[in-house]
């Protein structure tokens, strides 16, 4: 294959791609450069393996986007296999929707995945560096106005560094130094949620299914994971109790009718971890020199079990824009990615965006509700189209 050159800035004494976090957004963007013979080099503050709240689950289209990237056979021996969704909302209501035949999710703990995506670039020819906590861009104000030219980091010494770079990709999270220090994301004061996330031994009535249980202001997810644990993750509009993250996730499934039973002998296999608020808006894909990726490029609502689709496919879009390279004439690849991104993601972002609102509103769950139990096969393609089936 031939290596990408970047146009006329190609140097082969300096980085031509730093990327910023080695999440599974960092690493999918690292894996597809490093494949198309870019110098790549990943930071990560973190030392791998590492755990990480989430819901752990890959829907269809995930599975997908790896089977594309000839990722997808660690996960598919590994992971288990999830036929759909089982949605709940109040007064009983519960309809459960299949993706289709031979269509399946699959449920693997975070901590596994990252690992696995990380090796597959580290084995495409990525550099990687972890425990080095990426500070800032290196910022070069030029005629034509701000450019990102590398990052600055804190290694593990404590010692600051700056590393040049032809291009920055941050994928370093919702909390990205990079994308906040350019002025690139900000938090909306709607929609506001925090989120407890643990795992549990002992859940009784399992199936090969995830599942969403929407209340007012509020909603359960529960999967299977590997290793006879169930994942619980609560998110909800209601700052308080988050001190105790086991206590607030456990009480919120005691109260549930539809949970209670199934979680009575259930232990907590590990402490329960929080995180909140959740949403970041991002006015912009990136600007001159540095493309956002992943959750620094605007956190999505884990509602639909969709967020690591969203930052996979949004890094190989990253990915790509980058390496149609910076030729004369062509237009910035900031701009090029958020034209990208417009196109790939709007009308996943609509659903997003009107299920938090029914959330949100007492009357839109009930009404929801009364309209899954009278016409279930709205509810089911709605499912369909969470789990980006193909």
């Amino acid at each position: 294959m031939a290596r990408a050159t970047f146009g006329s800035r190609y140097n082969p004494n300096v980085v031509e791609v730093l990327i910023a976090g080695a999440g599974p957004a960092g690493s999918v963007a690292a894996l597809v450069l490093a494949r198309a013979g870019a110098r790549v080099l990943l930071l990560d503050r973190a030392r791998f393996p590492r755990d990480k709240l989430c819901g752990d689950t890959l829907n269809p289209g995930s599975m997908a986007l790896l089977r594309r990237l000839g990722l997808d056979a660690l996960v598919e021996a590994r992971g288990l296999k999830l036929d759909g969704m089982v949605v709940t909302g109040e007064g009983g209501v519960r309809v459960e929707g299949n993706y289709g035949a031979g269509i399946h999710a699959r449920a693997v703990v975070r901590r596994d995945l990252d690992q696995w995506l990380l090796a597959a670039a580290i084995d495409a020819g990525a550099q990687f560096e972890e425990a080095v906590q990426v500070l800032e861009p290196l910022v070069h104000e030029g005629d034509a106005g701000p450019e990102v030219r590398g990052v600055v980091v804190k290694g593990r010494d404590g010692r600051r560094l700056r590393i040049p770079a032809l291009l920055t990709i941050a994928a370093d999270g919702r909390r990205s130094a990079l994308a906040a220090a350019v002025g690139l994301v900000s938090q909306p004061a709607r929609p506001r949620r925090w989120a407890a996330g643990g795992y549990f031994e002992d859940v009784t009535a399992m199936s090969a299914h995830g599942e969403m249980h929407v209340r007012r202001g509020r909603y359960i997810g529960v999967a299977p994971v590997p290793g006879g644990l169930v994942n619980a993750c609560l998110v909800t509009e209601e700052p308080r109790g988050f001190e105790d993250p086991t206590g607030l996730l456990r009480d919120a499934i005691t109260a549930d009718p539809m949970l209670c039973d199934r979680f009575a002998r259930a232990r907590i296999a590990r402490p329960a971890v929080s995180l909140g608020p959740l949403a970041v808006d991002a006015r912009a894909a990136g600007m001159p020199g540095l493309l956002l990726a992943g959750d620094a490029a605007g956190f999505i609502d884990p509602m639909t079990g969709d967020g690591i689709r969203f930052a996979m496919r949004g890094a190989e879009l990253a990915a790509g824009v980058a390496l149609e390279g910076f030729e004369q004439g062509q237009a910035p690849a900031h701009v090029r990615l958020d034209a990208a991104r417009r196109l790939e993601f709007a009308r996943k972002q609509r659903v997003n965006r009107a299920l938090r609102t029914l959330v949100s509103c007492p009357f839109a769950v009930h009404a929801a509700a009364l309209a899954a139990a009278v016409a279930p096969a709205v509810l089911r393609r709605l499912i369909a189209i969470a789990g980006d089936v193909p």
